[in-house]
Parts: structure tokens; sequence; C-alpha cells
């Protein structure tokens, strides 16, 4: 009668070939990752900037978007977006304001840029300020898989078409 089954040295080379075949794929894994991660991000912050341009609409309010510290707008925005009615003193989520929306911190290696603490939007959808740019960078300044997203004077939220976006470190 014949035996069923694998010898060990069956189980060995089998076990040692898995173990090199994933050394091998796992490095190319994290790029995978990283860009999973930078489109869901990307996602969250242009969606997030349209809804505090939707909710200044729909309530005829100003709204505002901006990372929040002690309920003071920051420029750490790696900490996550607030979406705030601001009928108080600007950049600030004070009593009479009402918090409408809070996102998730990103990754901790992720590199978010913008050139101003906030983004405020008019009852009417008019973005107060100049037009705004932005910039996010998964995990590293010169990572192909950075986007931008753009804030018009007119309250318009896009995502940039332009490639190669490198960050301000």
């Amino acid at each position: 009668m014949q035996a069923k089954g694998f010898s060990l040295i069956e189980v060995i080379v089998t076990t040692l070939i898995a173990a090199i075949m994933s050394l091998i794929a796992i490095p190319s894994f994290s790029g995978v990752i990283e860009q999973v991660r930078a489109k869901s991000n990307i996602q969250v912050i242009q969606q997030t900037i349209q809804l505090g341009r939707n909710m200044a609409i729909s309530y005829g309010s100003r709204v505002t978007v901006c990372p929040l510290i002690d309920n003071l707008c920051s420029a750490d925005w790696s900490i996550g977006l607030s979406v705030f009615i601001d009928h108080g003193q600007k950049n600030q989520l004070d009593a009479n304001d009402r918090l409408l929306q809070q996102t998730a911190p990103f990754h901790e290696n992720d590199y978010i840029d913008y050139n101003r603490a906030a983004i405020r939007f008019q009852p009417d959808g008019l973005a107060s300020g100049t037009n705004g740019t932005l910039t996010y960078c998964p995990g590293k300044f010169d990572s192909k898989y950075s986007k931008a997203v753009i804030v018009n004077q007119a309250g318009r939220v896009r995502m940039s078409k332009k490639k190669n976006i490198k960050c301000k470190l």
C-alpha cells in the first residue's frame, strides 16, 4: 500500500519557494498600497471641500473647511479636515457654530500643503480670497501619486490634471 501525503523534504522545499516568492513580491505591494491610499485620500479631500461649498449654499451661511486644533484652524492639513458653519469669528469653531463633518487624520507619512489656513465659502458658494491649490503627497514629496485639488474664487473645486506634482517640504 502506498503512503499518502507529503514528505518533510517536499514541505520544506515548498515553504522555501513560497518564502522567496513573497520576498520578491512584497516590495511591489508598497507602491500599490501608496497608490490606493493616495487615490482614496484625494477623493476625501475633494469631496469634503465640495461638501463645504454645498452646505454654504444650502444653509445660506458662511462655511469654513480647515484642520482644527483646539477649535482653531491650523496650518497642519494632515490632521484631517473639518467642515463647519462659521457664524462667529473667522477660522474658529465657536459655540454658535455648527460642526458638519470631520475627516479622520491622514497617514502619518503623508504631506498636505495649502497656501492658506482655511477655505471659506460664502452663502452664495463663492470662495473667499484668492484661488487656492491644496497639494497631497503620499509618503514622500516626490511620489508619482501626488495630486492637487484646486479651488477657484467662484467656488469650483476640481482635481488638477498636472502630473508629477512636487510637494514643498
